[in-house]
């Protein structure tokens, strides 16, 4: 393995860390806030870390040159991805969550179709076949089950995640990587700032410390990834996102004593199997346009 591989990965560990931390936090204070407001306070506690790292980069200047409706539909799905994801885990456990919400690149690749103009392969097909149906098992095979709100929420999170992530790529082929990062926040910040503005609740004191390990946790887990996907191929690092399922079973049984049942670590083999397969046939195929420099079906 390449030192950008293994630099890569080390780095896509500790996003993964961040992020499973910053939600630990996200989830804490679902439980004295509106999901809306909690969505907001993570994009307003963002900003000056944001404007920080822009000054540090004097990258000021590429922010305004953006295709701005792009820019305003990553918005609307920032507002409704942190809002629908913190409604989710307010009642969920994290594993829970994050079984469902690995769904999101097997979505990501069914969305570069149309978007992207990327080519449909049957392996692409079979792996979200596949996904579907562990996240299906993971929701429990029971009508009650299934239409749970928090675990909608959730598939409704991962899904303006995929596409957010999608048309981002769109976005990167012409605006500035900083231009995601800064619009994203403020989209956050005012946009979920105004959903919750009817129900917003005066931010408790003892919840300050809380604040600033949510802005510090998703500012080091945003910059651990940029640098993840910087170095390494995409297909070497992007397996180990699935850590956070790890993650996310030692959170709920040290801070909460919940430990996952049958269904959710079926339905999450499952789905992590999919996308691990998807992954694997990615890498072949690159491998075999290298050798043969011609283009696959």
């Amino acid at each position: 393995m390449s030192e950008g591989n293994l630099r890569s990965i080390a780095a896509m560990l500790a996003a993964v860390a961040f992020f499973a931390l910053m939600d630990t936090v996200l989830k804490h204070l679902t439980a004295h806030y509106p999901p809306a407001q909690v969505a907001s306070m993570r994009g307003w506690v963002a900003l000056p870390l944001v404007v920080a790292y822009l000054t540090w980069r004097c990258a000021w200047h590429r922010v305004w040159q953006v295709r701005w409706p792009l820019h305003a539909i990553r918005g609307v799905l920032a507002v409704v991805m942190l809002t629908a994801f913190a409604y989710g885990v307010s009642s969920l456990p994290l594993a829970n969550a994050y079984t469902l919400f690995f769904i999101a690149p097997l979505l990501i690749t069914l969305l570069a179709i149309p978007i992207l103009g990327e080519r449909v392969r049957r392996a692409h097909l079979a792996a979200i076949a596949a996904g579907l149906v562990g996240v299906v098992i993971a929701l429990r095979p029971t009508p009650d089950a299934f239409l749970g709100w928090a675990g909608l929420a959730v598939l409704l999170a991962a899904g303006a995640y995929a596409a957010s992530a999608v048309l981002g790529r769109l976005a990167c082929r012409t605006d500035a990587p900083e231009s995601l990062v800064w619009w994203s926040m403020v989209a956050l910040a005012l946009g979920a700032g105004a959903l919750a503005a009817p129900h917003w609740r005066p931010v408790a004191a003892d919840h300050l410390p809380a604040l600033a390990a949510l802005a510090i946790t998703g500012f080091a887990a945003q910059l651990a990834i940029t640098e993840a996907f910087r170095h390494g191929q995409a297909s070497a690092v992007a397996p180990f996102e699935y850590t956070a399922l790890a993650w996310g079973v030692a959170l709920d049984a040290a801070i909460w004593g919940v430990w996952p049942d049958a269904p959710t670590l079926v339905g999450a083999s499952v789905v992590i199997a999919a996308g691990l397969y998807l992954i694997r046939h990615e890498r072949l195929h690159a491998r075999r346009d290298l050798h043969t420099n011609t283009p696959h079906p």
